[in-house]
């Protein structure tokens, strides 16, 4: 792959930390770049994170992005740089610390309030939606599309989207689908809709706050909340036949059943639209992410960010499968959207080389992920419209 580099500006601080004495903020400044992830910001976050869960007298702290998005997730085309100029372990460096950091926000002590007021994608997600609070707008763009580039939805997906109705998350992983605010606050990965017109009083009234009492938290964000109804052309209204064909066994039986139900349903070019996408992405992550997400609905988010991290290591390392840097340079680097995936269909994707993915690295300079011990759990809380 042939890389040309380009250097942007960037701001002075890409992370501000803002507050009072009892709440505190943490706004991602990265808005030229839809606040994408790099080392020193998840290093930053993570830093801040950890002193106000330590000072007794934080007692709120609030997640938000500066300019169009939340966060578009973590800086691919770093990643991709610095392992084919270095050593695939580099960005695996990083990617660890990412890992760490959506862990904390996980178990975090105190309330964390993510407000969403643009794209969260990727990274983003992994940060975001498994804080106590998380708050969506009009504005809110939902989407995890990692197969179109090679790799699999990660940092914790296997976890938040398995915990959706149904198997709805199945179908946003495997597809890449696009949600708007008021489908993320239906389906449960957003906790609250505030029409973006509110946000400012929210947060002045946020900052407020002097309890880190959960319920405390919710009552006051209740009364700037909206419960607007989901367009009736949403893929949510279609849960029962995502039900029913993405909980199949394997990728090949849930198109198979998409195909069936085409037929049957000429009107539904939704069902097209899946397919499609499906056929864009490599087929060896979406066999990944399948294995993934099912695994994830019995475990915990310990279980799902360890699994995450072999996973990435393997695609990073290359060990069975190019895809990953193969999507990256059709989608990012070259921009022709045209990847050549290997294997290049979805029968020559063996159950032994999906498995493969999910263990150990047998190389002398990998070390494995290290979560340090917590003791909260997560907070899983749902708003459903």
């Amino acid at each position: 792959m042939a890389l040309s580099f380009k250097f942007d500006t960037e701001p002075i601080n890409q992370v501000l930390f803002r507050g009072n004495s009892s709440v505190k903020l943490v706004i991602l400044n990265r808005p030229h770049k839809l606040n994408v992830l790099n080392f020193e910001m998840v290093s930053q976050i993570l830093k801040n994170l950890r002193m106000y869960e330590d000072d007794s007298s934080v007692k709120l702290v609030i997640l938000k992005g500066n300019g169009k998005g939340f966060c578009a997730g973590g800086d691919v085309v770093s990643i991709i740089s610095t392992s084919l100029i270095g050593h695939w372990t580099y960005p695996v460096k990083f990617y660890g610390k990412t890992l760490i950091l959506d862990h904390l926000a996980a178990t975090y002590k105190k309330p964390l309030v993510s407000v969403i007021n643009g794209v969260v994608m990727g990274g983003g997600a992994g940060l975001s939606m498994n804080t106590t609070f998380r708050i969506v707008t009009e504005k809110a763009v939902f989407a995890m599309p990692e197969a179109h580039i090679g790799y699999f939805p990660d940092v914790g997906a296997s976890y938040f989207l398995s915990r959706l109705p149904g198997y709805f998350g199945e179908y946003l992983g495997l597809t890449g689908t696009r949600l708007d605010g008021i489908e993320m606050a239906a389906c449960g990965l957003a906790t609250h809709f505030v029409h973006s017109t509110k946000l400012n009083a929210l947060e002045n009234a946020l900052q407020a706050i002097t309890s880190s009492n959960v319920s405390t938290v919710s009552a006051l964000i209740e009364t700037f909340t909206e419960k607007p109804t989901v367009k009736k052309d949403s893929p949510f209204k279609r849960l029962e036949i995502i039900n029913k064909c993405f909980s199949k066994g394997t990728v090949e039986d849930i198109i198979q059943s998409l195909k069936n139900e085409l037929e049957n349903r000429a009107e539904e070019k939704w069902i097209t639209n899946t397919l499609s996408s499906m056929r864009f992405s490599s087929p060896m992550s979406l066999k990944i992410f399948l294995k993934s997400i099912r695994k994830g609905r019995i475990e915990n988010i310990e279980e799902c960010l360890y699994r995450d991290y072999n996973i990435a290591c393997h695609l990073n390392r290359r060990t069975v499968s190019n895809d990953f840097y193969e999507g990256s340079r059709a989608k990012l680097f070259d921009k022709d959207n045209k990847p050549k995936w290997e294997p290049s269909k979805l029968e020559l994707v063996s159950e032994e080389m999906v498995d493969q993915h999910f263990t150990n690295i047998t190389d002398d300079t990998w070390e494995p992920l290290q979560l340090p011990l917590r003791s909260h759990s997560p907070i899983i809380t749902a708003c459903r419209l």
